[in-house]
C-alpha cells in the first residue's frame, strides 16, 4: 500500500466530489462514485472509508460490497510490456577483411531476438491465463449461475472493515422489567380545520409554526399520550362525536416534572400529530419593561392563536408568567397574571380550537387560579423515560453517528433515572471521546461501547435534586391530592 507521500495529488473532480459528499452525507450513489474514483487513483484506504460509510447507510448495497471486495483484494502484478522489435538500418557493405566479424555479430543479434520473443510469449500466456481465471470467477459469482457467491466468507473478511452498528444482549442476560404496552403504529391524519374559517395571520408578530413531529417520535410517555388523546386529539379527529357528547376543544394541560424529560418535545408532537399550528411562548416574549405592554402582548398572543385555530399554544416555564399573586410584590406582574387568567377563561374569551399546553418544573409556584377547571384543568406528571424509551432515545442520538457494537439493552439498564437530556449528553460525551482519540492517533474510528461506558462513568443523572425538592411538597403540601401521582412514584422508587 503506498504511503501518503508517494500518492499523486487529488484531481479537481475528486476534490469537488469530496465537497459534495460532505454537503450530502446520505447520498450513497455519490459516495460510491467518489470511492470508485479514489480506488482508480490508488487511494485504497480512503476508498474503503467511503464505502464503509455507504454500507452503514445501506448495508445491502451490492455496488458497495463489490467495491469493498475490490479494495481489499491483493493487487495483481502488471504484465511485462512487450518490447518492440529493433529496426535495423541497412548496413553498408563491409570490407573483405571485416566480413567474418560482421557475420559473428549478426548471429549474436539473432540469438538475442529469439530469447526476447520467447519471453514475450511467456508473459502473454500468463496474462491470458489470469484473465481467463478472472472471467470464470465472475461468471461463477453472477446471478443465475451454478455457483453462488460466498457471502459468509466475504462477511468474515470484511468484519474488521465494517463492524455491526448495534448488538443485542442475550435474553438470559437482560434484567427483568415491567412489560410495556404494545405500541401501535399511529395513523397519520390530514390537517383538520377548525369549526370557523381559517383566515391565517400573516401579519402577526408572533411566529406560528407547522408541526412536523408526531407522537410516534416520542419514546415512552404512555400516560401522557393517553391524556392528550382524550383531552384534545380524539375530539379533533371525531367532530361528530364531539358535538354529540358536547365536548369542547378548549381547555389546557399543565405538564410538570424534572427538567429535560421531554415536556417541550411532546408539545410539538401534539401539533404535528394533527397538522395543527404550534406557538411556543417564553417569558421574554411576553414581559415588557413598560407597564401595560405585558398585558397587551398576552392579548395579542391569544388573538393570534384564535385566528390560527386549530392551534397548540405552549407556555413554557408557566411559573414565571403565572406565579402566585400572593408572592408577587410588583403590581405590574400581578396585572400580567390577571390578564393571563382572563385570556384563558374570561367572559369574552372564545378559545375553541386553541389548546393550551403549559410546562413547569415548579408547579407549587403556579397560581392556584390557573389550575381550576376551564383553564389548566389537568396536571400531568412527566417522569424520566422507562427502559424501552431509553433504548429508543439512545438509538435516536446515535443513528447518524459512526458507531459499532453498541448494546442498547445494556446501556438502557445502566441509565435508570436518566432524563432524555442526560441521555443526549451521554451520547455527545461518547462522541467527544472518540473524536479526541482520533485526533491523537491521526486515524478516524468508530464510536464503540467502551466510549459510552467511559462517558457513563462521568455523566450523572440530573433528576436527583428535583426529586429531593418535590419529595417535601408531595409529603407535606399535597392539598386536594394534586400530587398523588408524584407521591405514588416516589413510593414505588423507595425515595420517601
Amino acid at each position: 500500500m503506498p504511503d501518503e507521500s508517494s500518492l499523486s495529488p487529488l484531481s479537481p473532480l475528486i476534490k469537488s466530489l469530496r465537497t459534495a459528499v460532505d454537503a450530502a452525507p446520505d447520498d450513497v450513489p455519490l459516495r460510491l462514485h467518489l470511492a470508485q474514483l479514489m480506488l482508480d487513483a490508488g487511494r485504497a484506504q480512503e476508498a474503503i472509508a467511503q464505502v464503509a460509510a455507504a454500507l452503514q447507510r445501506e448495508p445491502g448495497n451490492t455496488e458497495a460490497q463489490a467495491l469493498i471486495a475490490r479494495a481489499v483484494a491483493p493487487p495483481v502484478a502488471p504484465a511485462a510490456p512487450v518490447a518492440p522489435a529493433p529496426v535495423h538500418a541497412p548496413m553498408p557493405a563491409a570490407p573483405p577483411e571485416a566480413a567474418v566479424e560482421a557475420e559473428a555479430e549478426a548471429e549474436a543479434e539473432a540469438e538475442a531476438g529469439a530469447e526476447a520473443e520467447a519471453a514475450v510469449e511467456t508473459a502473454v500466456t500468463v496474462e491470458t491465463t489470469a484473465a481467463v481465471e478472472a472471467v470464470d470467477a465472475a461468471e461463477a459469482a453472477a446471478p443465475g449461475s451454478g455457483a453462488a457467491y460466498d457471502w459468509r466468507s466475504a462477511e468474515s473478511e470484511l468484519s474488521e472493515v465494517v463492524p455491526p452498528r448495534f448488538v443485542q444482549t442475550p435474553p438470559e442476560q437482560q434484567a427483568p422489567h415491567q412489560p410495556q404496552e404494545t405500541r401501535q403504529t399511529p395513523v397519520r391524519h390530514l390537517p383538520l380545520a377548525a369549526d370557523g374559517q381559517d383566515t391565517g395571520d400573516d401579519g402577526s408578530l408572533w411566529e406560528v409554526e407547522t408541526g412536523t413531529l408526531t407522537l410516534a417520535d416520542v419514546g415512552g410517555m404512555h400516560e401522557v399520550k393517553e391524556r392528550l388523546e382524550a383531552a384534545f386529539l380524539a375530539p379533533m379527529r371525531n367532530p361528530e362525536l364531539r358535538r354529540l357528547y358536547g365536548k369542547s376543544l378548549r381547555g389546557g394541560l399543565l405538564m410538570y416534572g424534572p427538567p429535560g424529560c421531554g415536556k417541550t418535545y411532546i408539545a410539538r408532537a401534539v401539533a404535528g400529530e394533527l397538522g395543527a399550528r404550534f406557538m411556543s411562548v417564553s417569558i421574554s416574549d411576553v414581559l415588557d419593561m413598560w407597564i401595560g405592554n405585558s398585558e397587551r402582548n398576552l392579548r395579542q398572543l391569544f388573538e393570534t392563536a384564535r385566528r390560527n385555530a386549530p392551534c397548540v399554544l405552549f407556555l413554557d416555564e408557566i411559573d414565571a408568567l403565572g406565579a402566585k399573586r400572593s408572592q408577587v410584590r410588583h403590581s405590574g406582574m400581578r396585572n400580567t397574571v390577571n390578564q393571563l387568567l382572563t385570556e384563558l377563561d374570561g367572559v369574552h374569551a372564545g378559545n375553541d380550537g386553541v389548546f393550551v399546553l403549559a410546562a413547569t418544573n415548579h408547579p407549587w409556584d403556579v397560581d392556584t387560579a390557573l389550575r381550576r377547571p376551564g383553564r389548566l384543568d389537568r396536571m400531568l406528571l412527566v417522569l424520566p423515560p422507562d427502559q424501552s424509551a431509553r433504548e429508543g432515545i439512545i438509538h435516536h442520538h446515535l443513528k447518524e453517528r459512526p458507531v459499532a457494537g453498541i448494546d442498547l439493552g445494556k446501556l438502557a439498564k445502566r441509565t435508570d433515572g436518566y432524563s432524555g437530556a442526560d441521555l443526549q449528553h451521554l451520547c455527545e460525551s461518547a462522541a467527544e471521546r472518540a473524536l479526541m482519540d482520533s485526533v491523537r492517533s491521526g486515524q478516524a474510528r468508530m464510536i464503540n461501547m467502551a466510549d459510552l461506558l467511559g462517558a457513563l462513568d462521568q455523566v450523572r443523572p440530573s433528576t436527583g435534586p428535583w426529586f429531593a425538592s418535590a419529595r417535601n411538597v408531595a409529603q407535606f403540601a399535597n392539598e386536594g391530592g394534586a400530587y398523588d401521582e408524584l407521591l405514588a412514584y416516589l413510593k414505588r422508587r423507595k425515595m420517601l
